[in-house]
C-alpha cells in the first residue's frame, strides 16, 4: 500500500496552521513524521493522520 505524500500546504491546512507554523512545530519537534524527497519537505498522509488521531488520545 502506498501513502499519499502531501506537501508542506498540504499539511498546514489540513492541521489549520499557518506554513510558518507548520515549520517551527517542525523545528520544535512537535510536527508529523516527515523527510525530504527529491528536495521538498513530505509527510506521508497516514502520518499526519495518525498525529491528528494521537492529538484526540491525549485529550481522553
Amino acid at each position: 500500500m502506498t501513502d499519499k505524500l502531501l506537501l508542506v500546504d498540504e499539511v498546514a491546512t489540513r492541521l489549520r496552521r499557518s506554513k510558518n507554523q507548520l515549520y517551527w512545530m517542525i523545528q520544535q519537534g512537535t510536527a508529523p513524521k516527515h523527510a525530504k524527497i527529491a528536495g521538498r519537505l513530505t509527510f506521508r498522509e497516514s502520518d499526519v493522520e495518525k498525529f491528528i488521531e494521537d492529538a484526540f488520545e491525549e485529550v481522553s
